[in-house]
């Protein structure tokens, strides 16, 4: 089912489909693919598969780098737990993080966002009695826009000449909200900055501060929580190892260490890929889910990106922040170690983050933005079975790739002492953060790792070492060739970049691309 190309796999003359990429989005195109009888060929650069659903492991311990909670999955009807259970034949089971599933910590002050919209309501009017009707507003806005989102995406998914005649009617109700900044919406609900700083505590989600992200990005991530976080059991490499019998089953294979060098395209015609060792496979549809900026910057012959000024399109959107994540592992159990569900999203006391944003990047000495912690191996009930006696932690901060481009021509695991040094500096700064919060882990830490910006942009393909794809402004959600039809016939493009950051979007994502191939309404069989 998962095969390395380097073993020289037996392959087919021609597939249905081959798919650059086995992140989320393509995974989720390959299986609803291969449910519609396609045989299709996902290839993977890296050495294993699953882009940001894949873990790592080292000494006694595995992390995983993309999934820290999900939302959508205890409500058994709702469309991305449907799609969960479609493309996994419901062999990936969840679990619930629990009633408070984050915790907005702002100096001293913490703020917990409960499970259930009546709950998460009442918690925050505890907080903010004097705000109820500026809260009671917000929530019903949250839902008015992200409602308005399906027949946005839909209009995507659409034949190019019904898109044409209906496209603008369909997407008008999403640009009311989509157009607006976060902070442009919630300003005009309330003046209490205090009250928007929490509202916004998960911006780090989507990683985009509330005066520059679209306010519908905040609203889809918002609503996506209401009903709680949820992880998956046994860690979040069950994605693909649920993943790969559905796409097995009708013939195809996910190959990993299979780096494509080009997209063969003749005729305007996309025909099949040139392998980085010379081989060329064929397929009638060829399906990127390398991010748009990778695939027509590296992927696509020069002259086809020329002939239809893809290089043009890339000018009206801009890649979204790159991130540092601290990987740690520690002695005894969740339960010994008293580590919460919650995720903590830690922020300054003084500023709003706009502010706080602006002040770190011009001088990273000062206090991070915001520092998110994650709690994986009390999250995972099975976690205690696989690593009997210890325990992981992760902690995310943004962090400029600026900050380490002098070593981005250097190998991973050898970039030299002063690149070290710098990493070191950062994850002392981040255990701080951890101690602060949970002062009971110290002197709990068997080891640590810090992966920067060159780490993402290693694993992942992405140019600036981003963690989301293209930025979430307003802007981004007006390009119209954001979407799984490209002009080259038979070439598609697949992933979060299409939809929306983060595994919901990408899973969507291959609902629409999907779509597109067969021309078939996915969604009525899910």
């Amino acid at each position: 089912m998962i095969q390395s190309y380097k073993q020289q796999p037996k392959l087919q003359e021609t597939y249905d489909t081959i798919i650059i990429g086995s992140g989320m989005g393509g995974l989720a195109t390959a299986a609803i693919l291969a449910k519609e009888g396609q045989k299709v060929l996902v290839l993977e650069r890296h050495y294993t598969a699953g882009g940001f659903t894949h873990v790592f492991k080292r000494k006694d311990y595995e992390w995983d780098v993309g999934i820290h909670y999900i939302g959508e999955m205890q409500r058994e009807n709702s469309i991305l737990r449907k799609l969960f259970n479609y493309v996994s034949n419901s062999q990936l089971k969840w679990a619930d993080i629990g009633e408070v599933y984050d915790k907005i910590v702002i100096g001293d002050q913490h703020y917990d966002f409960v499970k259930g919209v009546t709950n998460f309501k009442k918690q925050l009017i505890s907080y903010f009695p004097e705000e109820e009707k500026a809260i009671h507003t917000y929530v019903n806005l949250v839902f008015e826009a992200v409602k308005t989102s399906k027949n946005y995406y839909m209009s995507k998914a659409m034949p190019p000449f019904l898109e044409k005649t209906l496209g603008g009617y369909l997407k008008k109700p999403f640009y009311k909200w989509a157009d607006k900044t976060t902070y442009e919406v919630l300003s005009s609900l309330t003046n209490n900055e205090t009250l928007i700083k929490v509202l916004t505590g998960q911006y780090g989600d989507y990683g985009l501060s509330p005066k520059q992200s679209s306010f519908y990005m905040h609203a889809s991530v918002a609503r996506h929580y209401f009903d709680g976080g949820s992880f998956p059991v046994g860690g979040s490499s069950q994605i693909v190892k649920t993943i790969a019998p559905v796409i097995a089953a009708s013939g195809g294979t996910i190959l990993i260490n299979a780096e494509v060098q080009e997209v063969l395209i003749e005729n305007n015609t996309a025909i099949g890929v040139l392998m980085k060792d010379g081989k060329k496979i064929y397929a009638k549809n060829i399906v990127s889910n390398a991010g748009i900026m990778t695939t027509y910057n590296k992927l696509l012959p020069t002259a086809t990106v020329e002939k239809h000024q893809l290089k043009q399109q890339l000018q009206q959107v801009k890649q979204s922040v790159a991130h540092a994540s601290l990987y740690i592992g520690l002695e005894g159990t969740p339960e010994e170690l008293q580590l919460p569900k919650t995720n903590y999203w830690i922020y300054p006391a003084e500023g709003d983050h706009d502010t706080c944003v602006q002040n770190y990047l011009e001088d990273l000495s000062q206090p991070f933005p915001v520092v998110y912690l994650s709690f994986p191996s009390a999250k995972d009930p099975d976690w205690s079975n696989r690593y009997p006696g210890k325990s992981s932690i992760d902690i995310i901060t943004l962090i400029p790739y600026e900050t380490f481009k002098k070593w981005e021509n250097t190998p991973w695991k050898k970039r030299g002492a002063e690149y070290e040094t710098l990493k070191e500096e950062f994850a002392q700064r981040l255990l701080n953060e951890l101690y602060k919060q949970l002062p009971q882990v110290k002197g709990k830490i068997n080891c640590y790792e810090l992966s920067t910006p060159l780490t993402t942009q290693h694993f992942v393909n992405y140019e600036k070492g981003e963690i989301y794809g293209l930025d979430h402004s307003p802007s981004r959600f007006r390009q119209s060739f954001l979407k799984p039809r490209t002009p080259i016939k038979n070439f598609y493009l697949t992933g979060q970049d299409i939809v929306t950051a983060g595994v919901g979007g990408a899973l969507f994502s291959g609902v629409l691309t999907s779509m597109a191939i067969t021309g078939n309404n996915i969604l009525k069989k899910v």
